[in-house]
């Protein structure tokens, strides 16, 4: 929940610190950001503690064990049905930066990237100030599978207040009623995605039986990955279809079905006992 914190606090501030640069000059903006990322490089070199992993006996070195820690995630099963299942929340986390800036683009024009620095600040300012409150509320009343699924459920209704908004060129009052309709998307993708993320990297963990924790999270990270490369295809054309035969809630239902849809399977998953932490077993010797 910390780690979300500082995430979001950094989505919030770098955006600004980039509209602020680029009012001088685009290449001080590449400067200053390959800088940042120097800096980042040195301190993270000096103060992350050393950490060698302990010696493993059973452990086979080289690529052979590589393709070893990769067998055992692939017969992992409760760990695929989580990943599978958690990648919708991926796809749909990234409409903040697909489908609604083409949203604000329909409605206002060249007046969308006002309108979407708006967004983004709203979003990240939820995620900042709810973070700790959301997590702290759902430990007390909920179990990590019940807060994922609450989570998920939000950020497919999240996609509800755009149905209804105007469509192309939009203005007075109905712009305003757009403008609203994307900021309480993105405030709701950010309070179900805070809802969901520490107990989600829990359940990780636990799923990994605490061992191969870190390739573990790599695998995780490539099938989310690969469903939003993928999903955002779909997505994409959905809206040229929405376009074509002037069904504009088209791509919304959609999104908002994949959250109701992934809400209901992580529920399934729960109620069939695969999100039980796995048993953390050494590999026979070779």
């Amino acid at each position: 929940a910390a780690f979300n914190v500082f995430y979001q606090a950094g989505i919030l501030l770098g955006p600004l610190a980039g509209l602020a640069l680029l009012a001088f000059d685009f290449r001080l903006v590449c400067a200053v950001s390959a800088t940042v990322f120097a800096l980042l490089a040195i301190v993270q070199a000096r103060a992350l503690p050393a950490c060698r992993p302990a010696p493993d006996p059973h452990r086979v070195a080289g690529w052979r064990g590589i393709a070893a820690d990769w067998r055992a995630i692939a017969g992992n099963r409760p760990f695929l049905l989580f990943s599978a299942t958690m990648a919708g929340s991926y796809l749909l986390a990234f409409q903040t930066y697909l489908a609604l800036p083409l949203q604000a683009r329909a409605l206002l024009g060249d007046r969308s990237g006002i309108a979407m620095g708006v967004v983004f600040a709203v979003a990240a300012l939820v995620a900042v100030a709810g973070q700790l409150r959301l997590t702290n509320w759902a430990k007390r009343r909920l179990d990590p599978p019940k807060a994922i699924a609450v989570g998920l459920a939000v950020m497919g209704a999240a996609f509800l207040p755009v149905l209804p908004g105007p469509r192309g060129g939009a203005h007075g009052l109905a712009a305003w009623a757009g403008l609203a309709g994307l900021v309480a998307c993105a405030a709701l993708l950010a309070v179900g995605s805070a809802l969901l993320y520490p107990f989600e990297m829990d359940t990780l963990v636990r799923l990994s039986g605490e061992r191969l924790v870190a390739t573990y999270y790599g695998a995780y990270s490539t099938v989310s990955g690969i469903a939003v490369a993928v999903g955002n295809l779909a997505i994409g054309g959905l809206f040229d279809l929405a376009t074509r035969t002037h069904t504009n809630w088209l791509p919304w239902t959609a999104l908002t079905t994949l959250g109701i849809g992934c809400a209901a399977a992580l529920t399934g998953l729960r109620r069939a006992g695969h999100l039980r932490p796995a048993t953390a077993t050494a590999p026979e010797p070779a």
